[in-house]
């Protein structure tokens, strides 16, 4: 019998291992990753090792959701700033194959998705499948602030976040709820004493700090990554807007302390003025904001939100305050239009400008506009029989969102400060007798007008 070549047996067998492992990664290749998922071509500058674990645990995400028929878009800051550099190519672009992975594999320790409310009920069947799938997941409860009033103030608790972790990554769903002003809210992260702080890193977290007030976003469902997935149709517009979404809510509790003190005014008159100046602020908003011009609950107005959650019925009209940069001509014909005539004007768009509309049964709209400088801001006054002009000093101070007689609308964040700017320590104290040259504690003597100029700076209507 011949002798059998050791050297062959083993060249045939390595070459056969060979054949045999090619023939698996062929198979892994362009069989099962099919099935599995998209494929990004080394060549074609794909993303390893992290990188595609992020993408892994998304499409995991997004088919846990999507087996429970929970609608979710994303919201991620991150994503959406890639995703909007290419948002006409992203829109016109087919349901082909992508060739590299360059939004979901891009570095983060979050993917964050919104969930509305109402889309959807709290069922336990989403957590068992997603502990099946290898998720670890987390639920955040606070207060539902919709249901706090001056007649009670609820200790009901509503979902405000989901996190569920897989792996190395994390997806962070932000639930938003419609508030009675017709936006979305989100309320803050508030871990309680029993929860694991090293679950995730918390403080990573784009949503969550405080809470945020949102227009009811247009979606568009597109393909990333090879991933269906909805988005906000303007991304740029809602990261615009997300910088700016801060929220604070009525302080219903020291309101209800307030009127223990001094009760409320439930006459009659005090309930019509209400009525009218709650019209009056809609219709206010309305045309302000179809004009694209940011404002403000300013002066009385302001106070009566920050210090009873309502209008103060003895202050005769509604108060707002615009920076003099967002001044536009439009503003005054705006408001002629909706039905309110010009009652004054004083100043002048360089120096000191305050308009006064004429509401329904002798109800005023009263704008101020804000000058700022380099330590502070002010706002000025005129007096139209002598013509002297006064300041109004305030701290700097930026703008959030705050809910107000079923409106969504904007006051100073640091409103403690501003509040006491003008009304002193005292604030919390009614005075029902207010001059406005003398009472308020930030007002200062600013001059007189020239006389050349009172045609100009002092028209009365």
């Amino acid at each position: 019998m011949q002798k059998v070549n050791k050297n062959v047996v083993l060249a045939v067998l390595s070459l056969t291992s060979l054949v045999f492992l090619l023939f698996q990664l062929y198979y892994y290749k362009f069989y099962l990753s099919q099935k599995n998922g998209a494929v990004f071509s080394k060549a074609r500058g794909s993303q390893s090792g992290q990188d595609s674990t992020r993408w892994h645990v998304v499409r995991k995400f997004l088919g846990l959701i999507s087996s429970h028929n929970i609608p979710v878009y994303l919201i991620d800051p991150l994503i959406l700033g890639l995703i909007d550099k290419d948002i006409e190519q992203i829109r016109s672009s087919s349901d082909g194959p992508s060739p590299e992975c360059k939004y979901f594999c891009a570095p983060r320790d979050f993917t964050t998705f919104a969930l509305l409310d109402k889309a959807w009920k709290h069922e336990v069947g989403l957590f068992r499948t997603a502990e099946k799938m290898g998720f670890q997941w987390l639920t955040v409860l606070n207060k539902d602030p919709r249901l706090d009033g001056m007649d009670d103030l609820s200790g009901t608790e509503i979902p405000l976040h989901y996190i569920f972790k897989l792996a190395s990554h994390a997806i962070h769903l932000v639930v938003f709820y419609e508030r009675s002003g017709n936006f979305l809210w989100h309320g803050p992260l508030r871990l309680k004493q029993h929860m694991d702080r090293k679950f995730v890193p918390f403080r990573k977290l784009h949503f969550g700090r405080y809470p945020g007030a949102y227009e009811k976003p247009e979606l568009l469902l597109v393909s990333i990554d090879d991933l269906k997935v909805q988005i906000p149709k303007n991304p740029s517009s809602f990261l615009e807007e997300m910088s700016h979404s801060r929220f604070l809510e009525c302080r219903y509790r020291e309101a209800r302390a307030f009127f223990q003190v001094y009760p409320d005014d439930a006459s009659v008159d005090a309930v019509e003025f209400r009525k009218r100046a709650k019209s009056l602020l809609h219709l206010a908003a309305l045309t302000l904001n179809n004009l694209g011009v940011k404002f403000w609950l300013s002066s009385g107005t302001c106070l009566g939100w920050y210090r009873q959650c309502n209008v103060i019925p003895y202050s005769k009209d509604v108060d707002l305050g615009i920076f003099i940069r967002d001044y536009k001509a439009d503003i005054i014909p705006a408001f002629q239009k909706a039905g309110l005539p010009l009652k004054h004007k004083f100043g002048k768009v360089e120096d000191s400008l305050e308009l006064s509309f004429q509401g329904d049964d002798d109800v005023k709209l009263d704008i101020f506009f804000f000058y700022e400088e380099d330590d502070f801001i002010w706002n000025g006054g005129t007096q139209a029989k002598s013509g002297k002009k006064f300041k109004y000093l305030f701290p700097k101070f930026t703008l959030c969102w705050t809910e107000f007689v079923e409106l969504k609308v904007h006051v100073p964040c640091e409103t403690l400060q501003y509040v006491e700017a003008n009304y002193g320590p005292d604030w919390k104290v009614p005075v029902k007798t207010w001059d406005w040259k003398n009472s308020p504690s930030n007002v200062q003597y600013n001059g007189v007008w020239p006389v050349d100029e009172w045609d100009e700076v002092i028209q009365i209507y």
